[in-house]
């Protein structure tokens, strides 16, 4: 610590004043007290004044609040005008338009509504837990769900059981901390469900604000306290377990809530989730119309281009007069001559050759300057025998393939042509 005026570190202590340290300092004389005040501050204070000034601590903290004013608004030099001053500066402050649309002015004005209302529903009426522990667990963020959907605030917990059970474990602990008020009952059968229907009947005289009850316990036992509280005039929630799920029944209106132990979270009724799975089914068909639209205008391109290909193979055709031209009239004159001579069924390797030989004289015959391929040579004679030709070959034991066959038959010469073989037979030159 230093003395605030010549920051002399040498000093001793010279009495207390106003329940504070007073010191005064061996350099210059000053007196000055521990510095809880900011520095500038003291200074302020404690300039000319031989260390002796009658403002008092709480005078110093208004002084610093509206030191920062400007001058003009100081009329006043006594201490005594801070108070009119500061608060006229904080209402013109607060009253600005700036700070009533901001941001922080909206959250505290939310925060002060909802605490009126949550004062209000306190005074009007709160919400009341009834937990058969023997038959129920319930953990926090059950408990939370359930507080959720009541309409007033849950202030009151209370749990039954034998507490000296064993099978209980540290439930008595966690509940205890929870904030539940511990019931013990005698060991029995349905002792709990007893006790919970003697307290439902005199309810009220402990707590006369209360104005919903949840009763959590599966035993139907129950029943007749959920009916006792609403002759009572109380909203009644019945709070039961199926499975990994709790079932929740609203007994004044019967409407049935579920909260799913595994997810903690609500399971959503039919009506809740009949409209998002419409979303999405609309959703999805919407995305599949979409996709089919390109996919036809894919097709659309495609069957244009093909369409522009087969007119351009057509003139071709007028022009070259391929041999996919002479197939018809080919395949018509074997059919015509199919009533003389039956080659469907090809036994040896004479009617095969003698097949073959006719389908190239044909061909000769109706298009002299076609070039005739191996490939070309077998597709017609699989359309006569519906058999290909390498398993014609194969049955009939010629060879391994129907290009080796008329490589090594003596009727028929193979010419290399590209990547094909065109195939003529001796007896047609």
């Amino acid at each position: 610590m230093k003395c605030p005026l010549c920051e002399s570190t040498s000093y001793y202590k010279n009495g207390r004043r106003n329940d504070q340290q007073n010191y005064l300092c061996k350099n210059c004389g000053k007196q000055f007290f521990e510095p809880a005040l900011p520095r500038s501050l003291e200074r302020d204070l404690l300039a000319n004044s031989n260390g002796h000034t009658k403002v008092s601590m709480n005078d110093a903290a208004k002084l610093s609040l509206v030191k920062n004013l400007p001058e003009e608004k100081i009329t006043d030099k006594g201490l005594g005008s801070f108070n009119f001053i500061l608060a006229e500066e904080l209402l013109q402050t607060i009253l600005s338009p700036d700070c009533l649309e901001s941001a922080v002015f909206s959250q505290l004005l939310l925060k002060i509504q909802q605490q009126n209302e949550i004062q209000h529903k306190l005074k009007t009426g709160i919400s009341l837990l009834l937990l058969d522990a023997e038959n129920l667990k319930l953990d926090i963020n059950s408990e939370l769900f359930l507080a959720s959907i009541c309409e007033y605030p849950l202030q009151a917990k209370m749990a039954f059981s034998n507490w000296k059970n064993p099978s209980i474990g540290k439930q008595d602990i966690e509940l205890y901390n929870r904030g539940y008020q511990l019931v013990h009952v005698p060991e029995g059968k349905n002792s709990a469900d007893a006790k919970m229907i003697a307290f439902g009947a005199c309810v009220l005289r402990s707590y006369p604000t209360v104005k919903e009850i949840l009763v959590c316990s599966s035993d139907g036992i129950l029943n007749h306290l959920c009916n006792e509280l609403q002759n009572q005039g109380l909203i009644v929630y019945w709070i039961r377990r199926q499975g990994q799920s709790l079932h929740i029944e609203n007994r004044n209106t019967g409407k049935l809530t579920h909260y799913s132990l595994s997810m903690a979270t609500e399971v959503p009724s039919v009506e809740k989730v009949i409209t998002p799975i419409q979303d999405l089914i609309k959703t999805e068909e919407e995305s599949i119309n979409a996709r089919l639209n390109s996919l036809v205008d894919v097709a659309t391109s495609f069957q244009e281009k093909c369409e522009i290909n087969i007119k351009y193979d057509l003139n071709q055709l007028e022009k070259e007069k391929p041999i996919s031209v002479v197939d018809n009239s080919f395949a018509k004159s074997i059919k015509d001559q199919d009533k003389q001579e039956d080659f469907t069924e090809i036994s040896n390797g004479e009617i095969l050759d003698k097949l073959l030989f006719k389908i190239i004289q044909d061909i000769h015959i109706n298009s002299p300057k076609t070039k005739l391929s191996v490939s070309k040579l077998g597709s017609e004679l699989q359309k006569i025998t519906g058999e290909s030709p390498n398993s014609i070959i194969k049955k009939l034991k010629l060879g391994s393939s129907f290009t080796k066959y008329l490589e090594s038959s003596p009727t028929f010469t193979l010419k290399a042509s590209g990547k094909e073989y065109e195939v003529t037979a001796l007896l047609c030159e």
